[in-house]
């Protein structure tokens, strides 16, 4: 059998500085949300650079909040290598810290602002979908975020391309493509987000219907996962978190209807 080699986690390297493929595809992910967003923003006569504003803040607080939900589910890990603490860059990032501290820093930067928080979240929604559909292969370069075993003909009969059945293929074992099933989840999410703007929908609910999409898909895919956060020996934390994300954000929808809390749609003023 012919000799299958990891594909190397660096990009490139301009002399002390490394590049890796892990922040350059998260980088890649984020630069194209934001356009997405600008784009978006100025069709429904937001400041034009409002999302640049907000992402200044909202980068390094996500990346730090989802580092520090990852290092509190792994802390028996990082206790005993403190080192490892930050260094990000050999993945470990949790997007249910991202999104908590991305929404916190939202909300105080829409009050800051005067805009609605509801109506910058449904504007950013289809980005931060997108975003993590490309952020998924991250994992795929760093070989995380993968399911169980199998075989390589179950591989092959996923009709994959050798490039990515070859990366599966950790420590003489082939595994379940986690990283992709996400990853194809989340660009039908964008497609479907996209679609929802030309819907009577009220302001706030393409935001929360992103939550609903990403978290049932999530569901379902973390189960397969040998990597998972756990929160007890059988209960894992994205799928608690999951569950409670679909159901706070349908009953949000149902609240926020019912007692006439949003009045505006989607492109309302």
């Amino acid at each position: 059998m012919e000799k299958i080699e990891a594909i190397d986690r660096i990009a490139f390297e301009l002399g002390p500085i490394t590049v890796y493929w892990y922040g350059l595809i998260i980088g890649t992910g984020l630069f194209l949300g934001w356009l997405l967003a600008t784009r978006e923003s100025r069709k429904l006569g937001l400041d034009k650079d409002i999302f640049a504003d907000l992402l200044l803040w909202a980068i390094p607080i996500s990346i730090l909040s989802a580092r520090l939900y990852y290092v509190v589910f792994k802390w028996e890990y990082y206790i005993d290598n403190p080192s490892k603490t930050f260094a990000i860059w050999e993945g470990g990032i949790a997007i249910h810290g991202a999104l908590i501290g991305a929404v916190i820093t939202a909300i105080v930067f829409a009050k800051k602002r005067g805009v609605s928080f509801w109506k910058l979240a449904d504007i950013a929604a289809p980005s931060l979908i997108l975003g993590q559909a490309i952020g998924r292969w991250g994992n795929f370069m760093n070989q995380e975020a993968h399911g169980g075993e199998v075989t390589r003909s179950f591989l092959e009969g996923l009709f994959l391309p050798d490039f990515i059945i070859n990366q599966m293929y950790i420590e003489g074992t082939y595994y379940h493509p986690t990283f992709l099933y996400e990853s194809l989840w989340n660009i039908a999410g964008f497609v479907i987000l996209i679609f929802t703007r030309k819907l009577p929908l009220r302001r706030g609910e393409v935001f929360l219907s992103y939550i609903i999409w990403y978290s049932i898909g999530r569901f379902f895919i973390e189960g397969l996962r040998t990597d998972s956060l756990m929160l007890t020996e059988s209960l894992r934390i994205a799928q608690v978190m999951s569950l409670s994300l679909i159901i706070g954000a349908a009953v949000m929808i149902v609240f926020r209807r019912k007692f006439g809390k949003t009045n505006n749609s989607y492109a309302g003023g």
